[in-house]
């Protein structure tokens, strides 16, 4: 049985986002539990020149909706970046699952084909379904996720790599 650009897709996607979600509460009561403003975590990096862990999260989210959108041939929901709270940053992964379960397999399957473009840095980038979903979105998706938790475990919040798998 051959996996499809569907099952390669949105499940892992969205399984990502909720463990994403478990740790951002775990985050919002080690905050409150140590007395830490909250905002100092959602601002916090792991160096001067990367983004701080709201815009990890706003990145993953972004990844996550442009590709099921992309590889379904729809239009890509708009989210305004402006979150600055725990509750704000579990919204916006909260409307991003809830966008991904409303794409369908169908919708997504055959896809590995399909001309995908978006900017980038200012320049347009045009790849194939399947290119895009391997060698682009998972790998970037990825990345955001891990230097979310990394930025949380590098501020003392005590998670470990099930939290990052989550249940199996």
């Amino acid at each position: 049985m051959s996996l499809s650009m569907y099952q390669a897709s949105a499940p892992g996607l969205i399984r990502g986002l909720e463990n994403l979600s478990v740790i951002l509460e775990k985050a919002a009561t080690y905050a409150e539990t140590k007395k830490i403003d909250p905002s100092v975590l959602i601002n916090s990096r792991l160096a001067p020149d990367m983004f701080p862990l709201s815009r990890q999260v706003q990145i993953a989210t972004d990844g996550a909706k442009g590709c099921a959108a992309r590889l379904a041939g729809i239009e890509v929901p708009s989210y305004e970046d402006n979150e600055a709270t725990f509750p704000e940053l579990q919204a916006r992964i909260k409307k991003t699952i809830t966008f991904l379960k409303s794409v369908s397999a169908k919708q997504i399957d055959g896809s590995e084909e399909r001309k995908v473009s978006l900017k980038l840095r200012g320049k347009d980038i045009y790849f194939l379904g399947q290119s895009y979903l391997l060698a682009f979105v998972l790998p970037n998706f990825y990345f955001h996720i891990t230097t979310a938790y990394a930025i949380l475990r590098h501020n003392g919040l005590e998670i470990g790599k099930p939290d990052y798998i989550g249940r199996l």
